[in-house]
């Protein structure tokens, strides 16, 4: 008989006073238990963990010239990779492999990598820490850079803190150079390997609005 408010089942004549069911035995409870974890493992709903790296990949030892040490680049205009998130690193190695992105340096670099070299090289540098910046933030252009970044809902994609995620670069902290010219290059569509959406932002953008978010950014 069911409860006719609760919808639970009441306990039979007899049963508890308070309707709990009697114990499952502790042999039937572990083959639930294993019958639970199965189905789990066969819905391939578990993310899959990368491994920590302890050491630099072969191939990567040709990007310190540009990216410096673990990616902590001291070139302002040639980003920093450490931090960056893997995933990005990941599909930007590949468009200039593919040729949606262009660059006199690094498309020739990545033309004869496989796709494990490329995914070892994107998860090496995503679990690098990203150095401190030396650039002189303007505290007045970065307030300005603050409000239009908020008015143009960066954070929706770039998430809080400008860390990132997924698909989705990290900007905290980049150079400033190398802010400007990608905010510039998006905008003249000389980069456009965003779907769009970098391009569409940007084009809301004033050169003084992109030299006001790249004070805020780098400061970050």
């Amino acid at each position: 008989m069911t409860h006719p408010r609760s919808g639970f089942a009441a306990p039979p004549q007899g049963g508890t006073a308070s309707g709990l069911a009697e114990p499952v035995p502790r042999r039937l409870l572990g083959k639930m238990l294993a019958m639970l974890l199965l189905v789990a493992s066969a819905g391939g709903t578990a993310q899959t963990v990368t491994p920590v790296m302890t050491q630099a990949p072969a191939k990567a030892a040709v990007c310190v010239a540009c990216h410096g040490d673990g990616g902590r680049s001291t070139i302002p205009t040639n980003p920093i990779l450490a931090g960056q998130t893997s995933r990005y690193l990941y599909l930007q190695l590949r468009d200039f492999q593919e040729g949606r992105r262009s660059d006199p340096q690094m498309s020739p670099m990545v033309k004869d990598l496989s796709r494990d070299d490329l995914r070892e090289l994107s998860d090496w540098f995503a679990q690098q820490k990203p150095p401190s910046q030396t650039f002189k933030v303007d505290a007045e252009k970065a307030k300005l850079g603050k409000v239009k970044a908020d008015d143009t809902l960066c954070t929706m994609c770039h998430l809080g803190g400008f860390k990132g995620q997924n698909e989705i670069p990290r900007v905290a902290g980049q150079h400033y150079e190398y802010i400007v010219k990608q905010l510039q290059d998006f905008k003249a569509k000389r980069r456009t390997n965003d779907a769009g959406n970098m391009t569409s932002v940007s084009s809301t953008l004033s050169d003084t609005d992109i030299e006001n978010v790249a004070h805020y950014l780098v400061g970050l």
